[in-house]
């Protein structure tokens, strides 16, 4: 029987370097990753790998995936609806590494981004929005939009709403934005630029329909301290905005607006001037009265002694109304040392001269005895 010989068989060929990775840093170097040493409150840049209904997870080149969590996900939510798996985005680092090895991500910087830049976008092309009517003061309305808060001035309504703001308390509606800074945190919206748009879109036909010295009836809609926003009719379908200085309500001096007027008093007044480069009417209320100083001269002439009420006391003398819409002050120099005086009491004065065209009423205290110099 022949014995066979068994071929040997053929010697595999190895190369000195595996094509494998066999380290994690050859592992990485192939990959193109780099680890990065994270710290808390960093920017950096990830790739979406997943979007689910309670977490995001991102893929940001390092050991693990960064991830979005429930708090950070739902105050962010509206901005996450917008991305898709494998967009690139700019995120912050919550926690570097927390009890279970995940990297906490805040995604809150990213979206306060959107929604700012949505909100600039929309102030310039004229966008309207929703947003819901949250506080109501005497100013107007805080309202939120996109969970970005801003303010609605009470002159920002439309006719329906004046005096009742509260009929949009937590109601959601449309409005214009017509000032944002995001810088300065101020956001300023319109209703009446959507509820009134048509009427709004006239103003400029509505200005040739007015001139100066004319007489309209109108509606207060926004009281400041420094006075009253009116809106005038034209038409009904037309009307314009305007201003009535505190010093053009009342002959009389005006302290607080508030005690004597309300948003939504209907009320009359006179055109003083015209701004068309604003589209706003400059308005007096106590040009449509009798000025009380016009038969002053007469009825007060130098040396007439009358009785007044001290309504102000400043460090340059005291302020003493002689009768309604009328007042004189008794200067410093003229009142002596040991004479109390406080508002309220009723003096006896005589006077010593009438600037009509400034309305002003130099007076002098009629004393018992007079002091050594005194007129």
């Amino acid at each position: 029987m022949k014995k066979t010989k068994l071929k040997k068989a053929p010697k595999l060929k190895t190369s000195k370097k595996s094509a494998e990775p066999q380290t994690m840093e050859e592992l990485l170097a192939a990959t193109g990753y780099q680890l990065r040493g994270l710290r808390r409150g960093q920017q950096i840049e990830g790739i979406i790998t997943d979007i689910g209904k309670h977490k995001l997870l991102i893929d940001i080149g390092a050991k693990t995936e960064g991830v979005v969590l429930e708090k950070e996900y739902e105050l962010s939510r509206d901005f996450i609806s917008t991305l898709k798996v494998g967009d690139k985005i700019k995120i912050n680092v919550g926690m570097p590494e927390n009890e279970r090895g995940q990297i906490l991500l805040s995604i809150r910087r990213a979206a306060e981004d959107y929604k700012w830049g949505n909100l600039e976008k929309a102030a310039k092309t004229g966008q309207v929005m929703e947003v819901r009517g949250l506080d109501v003061n005497r100013g107007g309305m805080i309202a939120r939009c996109m969970d970005v808060y801003g303010f609605i001035p009470v002159s920002q309504f439309g006719r329906q709403y004046l005096g009742s703001l509260d009929k949009l308390y937590n109601k959601v509606f449309r409005v214009k934005v017509i000032e944002v800074d995001r810088t300065k945190n101020r956001l300023i919206f319109s209703e009446k630029a959507v509820s009134e748009a048509t009427a709004l879109a006239a103003v400029g036909e509505a200005l040739t329909r007015v001139k100066v010295g004319d007489t309209l009836s109108g509606v207060v809609s926004g009281i400041m301290p420094f006075g009253i926003f009116v809106r005038v009719d034209i038409e009904e379908s037309l009307f314009l905005e305007g201003l009535v200085h505190i010093s053009e309500v009342s002959w009389e001096k005006v302290e607080n607006l508030n005690e004597t007027y309300q948003v939504g008093d209907k009320i009359k007044v006179k055109v003083l001037g015209i701004d068309k480069a604003s589209s706003r009417l400059n308005l007096s209320i106590k040009q449509l009265k009798a000025d009380p100083w016009s038969k002053l001269a007469k009825d007060y002439p130098p040396e007439k002694k009358v009785k007044g009420k001290v309504t102000k006391l400043a460090a340059f003398g005291a302020f003493v109304a002689l009768k309604p819409g009328v007042e004189g002050l008794v200067h410093i120099s003229k009142i002596p040392a040991d004479f109390n005086i406080k508002v309220g009491d009723t003096i006896e004065v005589y006077i010593e001269n009438i600037d009509l065209e400034h309305h002003r009423i130099a007076l002098g205290l009629v004393l018992a005895k007079k002091p050594v110099g005194y007129k």
